[in-house]
């Protein structure tokens, strides 16, 4: 989240271009919308293969998102439309499209009952969220938006354990899709890099943070704590 954070700060500041990010957790976290404040209290003592799950607020609104078997992908970008809906749906195509060339149809979901009062954010769907033909939410995303800066990013069910996330939001995940096995993270991020560069008509260079780089964000988290 610091990452995120840190991203999108720099390219207000002129000092990043756009960013795709991806990536997975550990150890193993729950992840709070920046308005969700109030949530179980056992969330803080629950454990995954004896680890304790982290407990993370993101800097992004939406509901808690239980990262395990997931693949998180981040957006920081700029000069897209001042509508949210217009934004989500300009940034959001090209998950539609890679996921597409991986074999499977998403679309865009439709505003669920109980939303707000809902803590887990794959329970139900909102218009910014991305479903599988069966109506299951298969990505669930959340923006921040700062000015004419947005950074928006998003959390992708690939393979959850079904008892760890019964036992956190108490139901069990919807029945989504049984991924192939050959079909690895690696594999889904080319696609996704594919599929964003065609959309956004952009070269996309792959680069580490370097060490100054991961200084600074380090910073930004020791003045925030």
């Amino acid at each position: 989240m610091a990452i995120d954070r840190w991203l999108l700060q720099q390219h207000q500041f002129g000092k990043h271009p756009p960013t795709l990010r991806f990536y997975t957790w550990s150890p193993v976290a729950i992840s709070l919308g920046y308005n969700q404040h109030k949530y179980p209290l056992e969330w803080q003592y629950f454990t995954w293969q004896g680890t304790k799950i982290d407990l993370v607020h993101r800097p992004t609104g939406g509901r808690a998102v239980l990262h395990q078997g997931d693949l998180t992908y981040s957006v920081v970008t700029s000069g897209l439309p001042a509508s949210r809906i217009q934004a989500y749906t300009e940034i959001s195509e090209f998950l539609i499209t890679g996921w597409r060339s991986l074999g499977v149809d998403l679309h865009y979901g439709e505003v669920g009952k109980g939303y707000i009062d809902n803590n887990n954010c794959f329970a139900t769907s909102t218009s910014a969220d991305l479903v599988l033909d069966n109506g299951c939410k298969f990505i669930g995303s959340a923006q921040l938006r700062k000015g004419d800066f947005i950074l928006q990013h998003g959390s992708m069910g690939l393979s959850r354990d079904h008892n760890l996330f019964t036992q956190v939001f108490g139901m069990e995940p919807k029945s989504g899709i049984q991924l192939p096995q050959h079909l690895t993270i690696e594999k889904i991020a080319n696609a996704l890099t594919k599929a964003a560069q065609d959309c956004f008509t952009m070269q996309i260079d792959c680069k580490p943070l370097s060490p100054e780089e991961w200084k600074q964000i380090m910073h930004g988290v020791e003045n925030r704590n």
